[in-house]
Formats: structure tokens, C-alpha cells, sequence
């Protein structure tokens, strides 16, 4: 009952003003002991309704110990006049930009920029072989990949016959061939 008591009256014997923000919110801070370890709790005290929106992101970073310690007024009339100074620059580009669109009369339409053509593909298509066309394209692609798996597929001579291809991947240890099992099609 006693820790309970002198935290209540913790509470209004150990509080210190801290700031305020220019919405009226008060901040306070106080250190207390918990455990053998003094903390310090930090708080605001708002001036109207609990509106979390109306606290400055420098009292939130100070109300959460991101920052040691809280904001001087000079510092966020700095801040404020760089935030005035962004917003006028944005506004300023919005308008050279409706400016530059009805100079050029496109009305709002979106056009593209840079190349209108498709992409050049004709380094691409040298990797094909010319009699890759229409049917044919199909039994290509096929000898390609059986090529390809006979190229890096390695040769092991053992005593045992050959297995069979299976849609399973099988085997481990001396009888793994890497790129034999290909997935049920």
C-alpha cells in the first residue's frame, strides 16, 4: 500500500515543466525509481481534446526518448519557417508546371516521354536460329534444352545400369546427377 501511496503522490510532488508546442499542449517529465533503477517518464498534458495529430514530431521523437533533450522554442521556429519554406517552393513548382502545360495546350492529357517504339530486339532474336518459325519453334526449343542438359550434365561410369528418368526427384550421394530431373510438365 505504501509504494502505491508514494507513487500518487509522486505524481504532483516530482513533476517538472518541460515545454509547450504552439497548439498549447504541455509537456512534462519526472524521474521516478523502479527496481533500484531511475527512469524518467515523459508526458503531454493537451490543451484541448487528446489529439495525438496536434503534437510536432520533434515533441513526439522527445516523448518517445528518441531525442535527450526536448525541442527550444527557437529550434521549432526554425523548423516551421523551413516547413513555410518547403510549401511555398511546392507550391511555386505546381504552378511553373500548369504554366509549361497550357503553353504547350495539352490540357491535362498525359503524354510519354522519350522513345514511342517498342524496344530493339535484335540482339535478342540473334540467339534463335533462322528455321525457328511458326511449327518448327516448338521442336527447337526442345533440342535446345536436351543440348543444354547433355552439356553440363557430367559423365559417371559406374558398374550399375542406367536409371530411368522418373517425374521424381531421386537419389542422393554417388548416384545425384544435377540437371536430370526436370518437373512433371
Amino acid at each position: 500500500m505504501s509504494k502505491i501511496w508514494a507513487r500518487v503522490a509522486g505524481l504532483f510532488r516530482s513533476k517538472s515543466f518541460i515545454g509547450a508546442d504552439k497548439t498549447g499542449n504541455k509537456y512534462f517529465s519526472r524521474t521516478e525509481q523502479i527496481d533500484g533503477l531511475v527512469k524518467e517518464k515523459r508526458w503531454v498534458v493537451f490543451r484541448r481534446e487528446e489529439d495525438p495529430t496536434s503534437i510536432p514530431v520533434e515533441w513526439i521523437c522527445w516523448l518517445n526518448g528518441q531525442r535527450k533533450r526536448a525541442p527550444t522554442p527557437e529550434e521549432m521556429a526554425d523548423l516551421d519557417a523551413r516547413r513555410e519554406r518547403v510549401k511555398l517552393n511546392v507550391a511555386l513548382l505546381k504552378k511553373e508546371e500548369e504554366e509549361k502545360k497550357a503553353r504547350e495546350g495539352t490540357g491535362g492529357k498525359i503524354t510519354s516521354i522519350g522513345k514511342v517504339e517498342g524496344p530493339d530486339l535484335t540482339s535478342f532474336v540473334r540467339h534463335f536460329p533462322e528455321d525457328s518459325k511458326g511449327d518448327k519453334a516448338e521442336e527447337a526449343s526442345k533440342e535446345a534444352d536436351q543440348s543444354r542438359v547433355k552439356e553440363h550434365e557430367p559423365e559417371i561410369v559406374t558398374g550399375e545400369p542406367p536409371e530411368s528418368k522418373t517425374t521424381e526427384p531421386s537419389g542422393s550421394g554417388s548416384s545425384f546427377r544435377p540437371g536430370t530431373w526436370q518437373p512433371p510438365s
